[in-house]
């Protein structure tokens, strides 16, 4: 695995002649860095690499295909610009507080029959994804709910890291929230008897993060976000429309847990 590493921050040359008194540290403190977001370049490796080092786009880390290798662009302290017009959770231009990953993949592209076909991500790849994951929001403390892919902060405008990335496996690793399969089978039951409207559909995407207008219509901007929904917590099939299995995910994700 190489590294290609970016300049760290180096310390003031002004502070460190004052030598500053380190006595005291305040309480109120936090990492800079609050989200984790996942991208694929939709490109190959030199393409991917030039893109991301020419500017004005950037990331943190890239995630090279073959062979399976990392760099990184970007030191954690400095902002990377990779989520562009962003919104999660009430927090907007993302790029100031969060940790970019871009993985060589060439997405989603049209097959001769006009059906959009999302490529593989390589095995060994993955691995140095998942590690990488797990070590950033290991140092940062980052929460589950905020390790997001470009198409949860930006539905309108993006798709990746798109089906065939193995949102499971973070979840089995304890670094993401999953719907437990069982109470979303109990509640699909009751919602193929009765299918709730688009206001509540849009409040509970609302509540999981997205940013949706309450409109009470199914327009182009609440589907596009059922896609994304769809496409990270059931990735085999993400037609954007409201079904009852969409429901009970969507209502298990966003319930308070069970208290045992």
């Amino acid at each position: 695995m190489s590294l290609l590493t970016a300049c760290a921050t180096a310390p003031s040359e002004f502070v460190s002649a004052l030598n500053p008194d380190r006595t005291y540290t305040a309480q109120s403190q936090d990492s800079r860095v609050q989200f984790l977001v996942l991208h694929y370049t939709w490109g190959d490796w030199p393409s991917s690499l030039k893109i991301l080092t020419g500017g004005p786009v950037s990331s943190h880390y890239l995630v090279r295909d073959k062979p399976a290798e990392l760099y990184q662009l970007v030191d954690e302290s400095r902002r990377s610009f990779h989520a562009g017009v962003s919104s999660w959770q009430g927090s907007t231009t993302l790029n100031h507080s969060s940790i970019g990953i871009e993985i060589v993949n060439p997405g989603g592209r049209p097959d001769p029959g006009g059906i959009v076909r999302f490529a593989d991500y390589e095995p060994e790849q993955m691995e140095i994804v998942l590690k990488l994951v797990a070590d950033i929001v290991k140092r940062h403390k980052i929460r589950p709910d905020r390790i997001v892919g470009h198409s949860d902060i930006a539905p309108t405008r993006k798709v990746d890291p798109g089906p065939k990335f193995p949102w499971k496996r973070l979840a089995d690793m304890g670094l993401i929230h999953w719907p437990d399969a069982a109470m979303v089978a109990t509640k699909k039951a009751a919602y193929d008897t009765a299918l709730p409207d688009v206001k509540w559909f849009q409040a509970r995407l609302q509540k999981h993060g997205f940013l949706v207008s309450q409109t009470g219509e199914m327009d182009k901007l609440t589907r596009d976000v059922l896609v994304a929904f769809q496409m990270k917590y059931r990735p085999a099939k993400y037609d954007g429309a409201m079904d009852a299995e969409t429901a009970a995910i969507l209502d298990v994700m966003t319930s308070p847990p069970i208290m045992k």
